[in-house]
């Protein structure tokens, strides 16, 4: 995820980033240019004292107004995905604070304090794993057998949280904590759940496809025959406004289909590999 200062803007209009729009646009829009000269140059050598075309700019303008529509509604669903991802996260956060919290003031040994402060640790980073279907590296705290069982599992994060209820069923069988004590943490456990749930709810279920394919088909369409209402006004400036027209409907499609799936690699998805960074050193400092 990339971090700016808000406050200063001009400076970031001059700025390129790697995922920026204007590059990974830019040979579409040197292609549309082209498109769009040559059928600027047909309109107005071979079609110019026809006057079927002089009125069409109105009709663009109405289908560009209902275009704007269908990329705002576009772009408020895929920013509504990315910031859901990001509260489930900041629950994470505040869970694992918790269950850490309450663990440190339980009655549990040394032990108890060491097999949770590596545990939960785990389940973050399985779960970034696990979200974007690769994993970087095995958890250090498992033995050979252990891997073993983590690397057959189909849900690793579910593997993880049950090597924690056992550990809680333990404590609770040798009196390390009370049955209230272990209501509260199962609760926190609990969430756990609910929060991967809602992770993988928002991976798995995309934009439809319907709608996603639509967008685009009416875009290009839009963009193609742009010259065809524009020509009689602006001539070879046509050339310009419907390349420029191109970036802005297109770049706003691009970004949408970046947040949408907040979990990964990308400049704008939402910084896991930070928060899990921050997640273990909260656990390691109160677990210590």
């Amino acid at each position: 995820m990339i971090k700016y200062n808000p406050k200063i803007w001009f400076r970031h209009i001059f700025k390129f980033t790697k995922g920026d729009t204007l590059r990974v646009l830019l040979p579409e829009m040197i292609i549309l240019s082209l498109f769009v000269f040559g059928l600027t140059y047909v309109e107005l050598k071979y079609m110019e004292d026809l006057h079927i075309f002089k009125d069409a700019i109105a009709v663009y303008s109405l289908i560009g107004f209902v275009l704007s529509l269908l990329l705002v509604f576009r772009t408020n669903t895929a920013y509504d995905r990315w910031w859901e991802g990001r509260k489930k996260w900041g629950e994470l956060v505040n869970d694992t604070r918790s269950l850490a919290l309450k663990v440190s003031v339980s009655r549990g040994n040394e032990e108890d304090r060491a097999f949770f402060k590596q545990a939960i640790v785990d389940y973050v980073y399985t779960l970034k794993w696990h979200l974007r279907k690769q994993q970087d590296e095995l958890p250090h705290s498992m033995n050979d057998v252990e891997l073993k069982r983590f690397n057959d599992s189909s849900h690793k994060p579910s593997h993880v949280a049950q090597k924690m209820y056992g550990r809680l069923q333990k404590m609770l069988k040798e009196n390390s904590i009370s049955d209230n004590d272990y209501l509260t943490l199962d609760t926190n456990l609990n969430n756990f759940s609910n929060i991967t749930g809602a992770c993988e709810r928002i991976l798995n279920t995309p934009m439809p496809y319907s709608y996603s394919i639509f967008l685009k088909k009416f875009i290009f369409i839009y963009v193609v025959t742009l010259p065809i209402g524009f020509v009689s006004t602006f001539q070879y400036g046509t050339i310009l406004i419907s390349v420029f027209i191109f970036y802005v409907l297109v770049s706003m499609e691009l970004l949408a289909e970046e947040i949408e799936d907040p979990f990964g690699k990308d400049d704008n998805d939402l910084p896991l590999d930070e928060l899990c960074g921050k997640i273990k050193a909260n656990v390691e400092d109160i677990l210590e």
